[in-house]
């Protein structure tokens, strides 16, 4: 099992859900968290109740979107703890649409944030994983990576493109670079996910086909990403998909 006292770990999305457990998980085990997200208020707030546990974070207001925010990230992890030794990937938005409803607005959010913001993260801390010879990117992608659904074309797109990338980045850097790379793929987990959407006739379906089954909780993620990370340095976990007991889809 890896040690994580004092290694240096990103966290984008850390504001709430699984982003706040996984950061909250992680400075348990001893590691020094570099919370991003764009509500600094509420990272203000994780930071502070992780330092009251003895733990070490600090706070980057951080827009995925924008690659500046997100180098000057990767900047201020180093800068603060000298490494970047685990990037967790876990920004996203979520709002489903039916194609017909024509949410084009939506579409593009979705492709800068999960597709466009994840490869600002990894382009920002991969200098210096190679620099230092190791390094873990997790990649929070979703079961919709792997399973289509009505209204969730444009989403499951992005996070096909997720797996993919990960799959890929594995091949190149595990083996030569000593960088490992998982794919998580979560199914429903009680998140503000489900916040971002604005189609009515969407709703209605989820309403109707989630309204009964019980969600993950942000923890059952978190605690997916910690087995990821501290498994032995000659373990790289590629996939992991973490489902609800009952859900069919």
């Amino acid at each position: 099992m890896t040690n994580l006292s004092s290694k240096s770990v990103i966290v984008t999305g850390a504001s709430s859900g699984i982003g706040e457990a996984t950061a909250r998980m992680l400075a348990e085990e001893g590691a020094h968290v570099a919370l991003a997200a764009r509500r600094t208020d509420r990272l203000n707030e994780l930071k502070a109740e992780i330092e009251l546990d003895g733990g070490t974070a600090i706070v980057v207001e951080t827009d995925v979107t924008d690659r500046g925010q997100v180098q000057s990230l990767a900047d201020a992890t180093l800068d603060a703890f000298g490494s970047v030794d685990i990037l967790v990937n876990n920004a996203g938005i979520m709002p489903l649409s039916f194609i017909k409803n024509l949410h084009e607005d939506e579409w593009e959010q979705m492709v800068d944030v999960n597709i466009k913001g994840v490869l600002h993260c990894v382009g920002a801390v991969l200098p210096a994983m190679l620099d230092q010879g190791s390094g873990h990117i997790i990649n929070v992608s979703s079961t919709a990576g792997r399973r289509l659904f009505p209204g969730g074309a444009v989403y499951c797109g992005t996070k096909h493109f997720v797996r993919a990338l990960s799959e890929g980045m594995r091949k190149e850097l595990a083996p030569h670079e000593n960088i490992r790379v998982t794919s998580i793929q979560p199914g429903a987990v009680a998140t503000e996910l489900t916040n971002t959407i604005t189609d009515t006739d969407v709703m209605d379906m989820f309403e109707e086909r989630h309204g009964k089954m019980q969600p993950l909780e942000s923890e059952d993620i978190a605690e997916s990403i910690l087995y990821a990370v501290t498994a032995p340095a000659r373990v790289d976990v590629e996939e992991l998909m973490v489902l609800p007991t009952d859900q069919r889809t």
